[in-house]
Formats: structure tokens, C-alpha cells, sequence
């Protein structure tokens, strides 16, 4: 059982390096971690190039995050550790999107990413992050604002629906509170009143 444990979290890294911002970018002969706030991610892809390319990097970050919960449902599925094996590989890809090795350790955020995650692992959290992100978003403009507050759902959702499974509850918490980390300066620009708003749908 622990080699298929191990073999989980290690497939989900490596699908974690898969960076659709970076990838998508390079594909126009560019890099976006050149631009704007430096960070490998959707926010600062659309901030950089618009939001025309933005699905391709949505495609490469959902389906890097449903491989990776997929390969741990399976390898874990022969134990009856079906929900166990998802969390691991979803919280497997989330570090090697956060802290990808090939990319020097400079990723994203872990957002995009951390929601199809919560989509693989139960619909109810996905929706409940949507919601929450969208309402925060549209009343500010801030993206940040709403990933901040998306984050802490993405927990919240794991301790409501979850909490009679202490190993998924656990990787939950554990995306949660590294989404909510890996925003830290944004939430001090967001105190200071210094943060950018940003159009999602701008072309």
C-alpha cells in the first residue's frame, strides 16, 4: 500500500510542474513570469496577454489536477481508499504546481488548480469555492480578494462534508491553508490598500 501511496503523490508532482500559464506562454514565444507581478498563474496570464488565451491555460491546469486525482483513485482504489487516493494526488499536484522542481521552484498560486481538485473530490466544495469567489470578486474587482476567501472555503467545504474522513479532511486543510500562505502579500496590500484589481474578461 505505501508504494502506491508513494507512487500517488509522486505522479501528482510531477503533474503539478505542468504550468498551463507557462506553457501557454512559451507557446507565444514568451514567458509570463516576465511580466507583471512575476507569479506563474492565471490572474497574472490575463493581466499580461488578455484573456483570449486564458482557456488554454484553464485546459492544462484542470487536466494536469484530474490526472493526478485520477492516478491516486485508482492506485488506492484496490485498499478501499478511493477518497483517500484523490486527496493525496490533489494535494500532490497542488505542491508541484505551488513548488514545481523544473521550474526552479517558482509556480503559481495553486487557485486554478485547487478547484478542480475540490471538483474531482466532491462537487459541493467546488461550488461552494465558485460561489464565494464570484460574489467576493464581483463586489471588489480584487481576484485576490476572492481566492483569499475562495481558499478559506475550499477548508471549510472539507471539515463540513468530510470531516468523518480525517485523511481527506486533513489534505483539504492542508490546500487550504498553502492557497491562503501562498497570497500572504496580498493580503498586506489588500490591508494597505495598495492591491490591483484586475478584469478577468478583458480582451
Amino acid at each position: 500500500m505505501w508504494l502506491f501511496i508513494g507512487l500517488t503523490l509522486v505522479i501528482g508532482y510531477l503533474l503539478g510542474n505542468l504550468n498551463g500559464a507557462v506553457w501557454v506562454s512559451h507557446l507565444m514565444k514568451d514567458d509570463v513570469r516576465t511580466h507583471g507581478s512575476g507569479n506563474a498563474g492565471l490572474t497574472n496570464f490575463i493581466r499580461s496577454y488578455g484573456a483570449h488565451h486564458a482557456l488554454l491555460v484553464v485546459a492544462v491546469d484542470a487536466l494536469k489536477a484530474v490526472a493526478a486525482c485520477g492516478a491516486g483513485f485508482f492506485l488506492l482504489r484496490p485498499f478501499g481508499m478511493e477518497a483517500e487516493g484523490t486527496a493525496l494526488g490533489g494535494l500532490a499536484v497542488m505542491l508541484g504546481h505551488i513548488f514545481p522542481v523544473f521550474l526552479g521552484f517558482h509556480g503559481g498560486k495553486g487557485i486554478l488548480s485547487g478547484f478542480f481538485v475540490a471538483l474531482m473530490m466532491d462537487w459541493r466544495i467546488a461550488l461552494l469555492i465558485l460561489a464565494v469567489f464570484a460574489v467576493a470578486y464581483f463586489a471588489t474587482g480584487y481576484v485576490s480578494f476572492g481566492s483569499v476567501l475562495g481558499s478559506a472555503a475550499f477548508g471549510a467545504g472539507f471539515v463540513l462534508f468530510h470531516y468523518n474522513n480525517l485523511t481527506v479532511m486533513l489534505c483539504g486543510l492542508c490546500m487550504s491553508l498553502l492557497a491562503v500562505f501562498m497570497h500572504r502579500q496580498n493580503i498586506a496590500r489588500l490591508i494597505k490598500g495598495e492591491e490591483s484589481k484586475t478584469d478577468l474578461f478583458k480582451k
